[in-house]
């Protein structure tokens, strides 16, 4: 058992990261800037706090004990990913979501999977080289049916798209898919916060919870940040107070408590998996969400009367599904 846990907990997770989005469905009455001040307070700091001060006794002594390279760095990586959030957003609507998706999750879970493993020492001599490279192609392999599929279903909805400035868009999301990546290159290089965190007797599975805590300390100050610009820039502070909002916040709230949960639950098992966790792990968690929030996005109608880009996702599916069990074999090596 004690082998499947680590994959066990990353498939969990990756059920709350294909879902959080369902969220951002209902921000209205609220402005977004204010929808997602809420959003990212609940996400970045209350719960991530709440949940390692419970199975983390003295964290900030931990933290404060850990190197300060780790700390610095964790922050450092978690505000660029912070920017590549607020890019995604303007990349859609010059190429669409269905594009925007698989440029952001490919490049993200590409590179958020081999900047840690080529950080490691000799990583091209480790018996498991082979498999992670070959893991994380199959994957973007999965990740571009995938997208097709979703590119002709938009098509055949709107044939208006062709118009769109794909260049300027294309170049936006690959952009924020590389920051996109960082938010676990973060984590990967917080991992002497964790092991500080174990040092002092908290156990393995619970240790990541330090890291995320510094990491998201760096990606709150740029999310909530814009945020605020945004509310002082168009004088929308009074959204906060907008009748008929009460589903509005609820929904921030859920999607905010998603979204740490499958970090939170990603990070325990990537802690099991040893030192190729972040680079097994991350893959794996975006991956298998990209079919979680598309049984979602199947169940609410979106790919009605569209079976040939449907037989499409369904063999993009197949592949994240192998590309995912190759990246798990890569660590019993």
């Amino acid at each position: 058992m004690e082998i499947f846990l680590p994959f066990l907990l990353v498939i969990f997770a990756s059920l709350f990261q294909g879902s959080f989005g369902l969220g951002m469905k209902y921000m209205a009455p609220l402005k977004w800037e204010a929808w997602w001040l809420v959003h990212v307070t609940i996400a970045m700091i209350i719960f991530p706090l709440v949940w390692a001060l419970m199975v983390v006794p003295n964290l900030f002594g931990i933290i404060a004990e850990a190197p300060s390279s780790a700390i610095q760095l964790g922050m450092f990586f978690g505000f660029l990913w912070g920017i590549g959030g607020i890019m995604f957003g303007l990349s859609v609507p010059f190429i669409g979501l269905s594009l925007t998706m698989g440029i952001v999750m490919g490049l993200a879970a590409s590179a958020g999977s081999l900047i840690p493993f080529f950080q490691m020492e000799d990583a091209t001599t480790n018996p498991s080289f082979f498999y992670v490279m070959s893991g994380v192609a199959l994957m973007l392999v999965g990740v571009a049916i995938t997208a097709k599929a979703g590119i002709d279903r938009d098509l055949q909805a709107d044939t208006t798209k062709n118009s769109m400035n794909i260049s300027k868009g294309i170049m936006i999301a690959a952009t924020c898919g590389l920051l996109s990546a960082l938010l676990n290159v973060g984590f990967a290089n917080a991992t002497p916060v964790a092991k500080t965190a174990e040092e002092a007797g908290v156990i393995t599975r619970n240790s990541s919870l330090a890291a995320w805590v510094v990491v998201l300390v760096g990606a709150y100050i740029m999310n909530a940040g814009y945020a605020i610009f945004l509310l002082f820039k168009n004088k929308s502070w009074t959204s906060f107070k907008v009748a008929k909002s009460g589903k509005a916040y609820q929904w921030s709230i859920i999607a905010g408590l998603c979204w740490f949960a499958a970090l939170g639950i990603y990070g325990q098992g990537s802690a099991l998996m040893g030192e190729l966790g972040p680079v097994i792990g991350w893959p794996m968690l975006l991956g298998l969400s990209l079919i979680i929030s598309n049984i979602w996005a199947y169940r609410s109608g979106e790919w009605k009367g569209a079976k040939k880009p449907f037989r499409l996702l369904l063999l993009g599916l197949v592949v994240l599904i192998v590309a995912s069990v190759l990246l798990g074999y890569s660590n019993t090596i």
